[in-house]
Order: C-alpha cells, then sequence, then structure tokens
C-alpha cells in the first residue's frame, strides 16, 4: 500500500506545476499582519518586564532624557487619557470584553485585508492592543512609562504618559490614514 505523500495535502498550483499552493489563512498579506500583531505585542511585554522586573523603574524615577520626554512608571486603570478607569473586577472586565470585542473585529479585518500596508497596519493595533490587555489582565492595569509633557498651549498633548504597545497602535493607525488617503482603490463598479 503506497504511502499518501505530504505533498498532497497542498495541492500544485496552477501558475507553476513546481510550487506548492499555500494555506489560504497563510497567504502573505496575512502572515504578515499576523507577524506584526505577535512583535508589537512581544515587543511591548518584553519591555514590561524589564523596566518593571529588572531596571526597577518604580524605585529610580522620573529620568529626566529631554526637557519635554521622562521615564516614569504611571498605572492606566482606563484607557487612553486614563478615560473610563475601572479599579475592580467587573469595571475591569468590562473593559476587557471592550477590547476582546474590538480585537476580534480587527483581525476580521485583516483575514480580509488584500493590501500589506493595510494589514500591517491593523496587525500592529493589535498587537498594541493585545500587549495592554495582557497588562490589565496580569497586573490590573496598564503600565506606562514614558512621559511626554510641554507647557506649550497644545491641549491634552500636554501631558501624555504611553507604552510600548501605545507606540505600536499610534504607527498602526497613522498606517491606516495613510493608505485610505494615499492608496489608489479600484474604480467602483459600473463607473464610467
Amino acid at each position: 500500500m503506497k504511502k499518501p505523500s505530504r505533498r498532497a495535502a497542498f495541492p500544485q498550483s496552477a501558475e507553476s506545476p513546481h510550487r506548492v499552493a499555500v494555506p489560504p489563512f497563510l497567504t502573505p498579506p496575512r502572515i504578515l499582519g499576523l507577524l506584526a500583531a505577535l512583535a508589537a505585542a512581544l515587543a511591548d511585554q518584553a519591555h514590561k518586564y524589564w523596566m518593571l522586573d529588572v531596571f526597577g523603574i518604580g524605585a529610580r524615577q522620573p529620568i529626566t532624557l529631554t526637557p519635554f520626554l521622562d521615564v516614569v512608571l504611571s498605572w492606566n486603570y482606563g484607557v487612553s487619557y486614563s478615560l473610563f478607569q475601572a479599579h475592580e473586577g467587573v469595571g475591569r472586565a468590562l473593559l476587557l470584553a471592550g477590547q476582546s470585542v474590538i480585537v476580534a473585529g480587527l483581525i476580521w479585518w485583516l483575514w480580509r485585508a488584500q493590501s500589506r500596508l493595510l494589514t500591517l497596519a491593523i496587525g500592529l493595533v493589535v498587537g498594541g492592543a493585545l500587549g495592554n490587555a495582557a497588562d490589565r489582565l496580569a497586573r490590573g492595569a496598564v503600565a506606562d512609562f514614558f512621559y511626554f509633557h510641554t507647557t506649550l498651549p497644545v491641549g491634552p498633548l500636554a501631558n501624555y504618559v504611553f507604552n510600548v504597545a501605545d507606540v505600536a497602535i499610534t504607527a498602526g493607525v497613522a498606517m491606516l490614514l495613510f493608505e485610505t488617503l494615499f492608496s489608489e482603490s479600484p474604480p467602483a463598479e459600473g463607473a464610467a
């Protein structure tokens, strides 16, 4: 009896008889997005581990890097700008549930996206969100370290504390805006 070959699981591509077709869930744009999410979440968690458990920022703060940027330890019990603060279990569970719904929607969008820039952008947002969600699960709050401050009248950006996950989210959103504003979209069907 002949053993089935491993190649039988992935039929040959119609384009090339020697090229094996890739399973649909591993198409290049998806892989890029998933790798971006994994890299963002891991970089965020590695940085937080180092700052909290190795460097011990809590005992060394503040560390002034520039006249407008310090390294500190700040616990955020809410979302951006500490909105919707939740110090107790039910509030945290609601924040995590909301975050989970948003991440699920973003992953669905990533799965359907065809553009590499779009999947990279969504992946960064997902990875940042997962990094902050991991904090909320493990520590009850999100650890922020970079304190951007200025005396200029720039509204809420006059005092902003963030972490590596927030940088990934911001970079992903900037890429989404770039993709939306500058990508060439195909003409609509029936357009003359």
